[in-house]
């Protein structure tokens, strides 16, 4: 595994952790813990952007330009991996407080 796909992965992972907590904080009702909120998260945040990712092509922007604009980062700083791991984690936990929450009536 090469660093701009570890680099990516983290970008990923922190994006989507943070729609999960920003999910979270909204849906009181929900009264979700910080481990299912940081896991959801987490998850989503990977998953959500592999799926943007696959949708945009995965080739929309170019590595050479992404380096140079990320300082040395690559393409791990692109908009798939932001913006589709605040959405997936932000998603997933949404689902998983939904599911907590009926689980509970």
């Amino acid at each position: 595994m090469d660093t701009n796909t570890l680099v990516a992965i983290v970008v990923q992972v922190i994006t989507g952790i943070i729609g999960g907590q920003a999910v979270g904080a909204a849906l009181k009702q929900a009264a979700l813990g910080q481990l299912p909120k940081i896991l959801g998260g987490a998850i989503g945040g990977v998953g959500g952007a592999a799926i943007l990712g696959s949708l945009l092509g995965g080739g929309t922007i170019d590595p050479a330009a992404a380096a140079a604009a990320a300082g040395g980062l690559g393409s791990a700083l692109n908009i798939p991996n932001i913006v589709g791991g605040a959405g997936g984690g932000a998603i997933l936990t949404g689902i998983i407080g939904a599911v907590l929450n009926a689980m509970k009536k």
